[in-house]
């Protein structure tokens, strides 16, 4: 089983990124897949869920910023990410998770610095 993101890097505050989750080895389409970003020195948190129905959820903190997709044929979760702001600035990471076992990617590095 393998969860990849990608798309982070140096942004400039307001600007745009999208991240990709890109899976293998997994059912994708049963299991409801989650963006969560950790800052230095603070804990892990959840950003946005979207579940196998594609409902979503966002942390009030992205509400009306990032936008959380999938794509089943493509196996890829995605965040749009809009307006970002420095405190945005993490390693954002995607799980994916069921009533069973549930998986780990290994992150992406998003900075908003000017």
């Amino acid at each position: 089983v393998q969860l990849v993101e990608s798309g982070g890097g140096l942004v400039q505050p307001g600007g745009s990124l999208r991240l990709s989750c890109a899976a293998s080895g997994i059912t994708f389409s049963i299991y409801t897949m989650e963006w969560y970003r950790q800052a230095p020195g603070k804990q892990r948190e959840l950003v946005a869920s979207i579940s196998a129905y594609s409902t979503t959820n966002y942390a009030e903190s992205v509400n009306g910023r990032f936008t959380i997709s999938r794509d089943n044929a493509k196996r890829t979760a995605y965040l749009q990410m809009n307006s970002l702001r420095p405190d945005d600035t993490a390693v954002y990471y995607c799980y994916a998770k069921t009533g069973g076992v549930d998986y780990w990617g290994t992150g992406t590095l998003v900075t908003v610095s000017s």
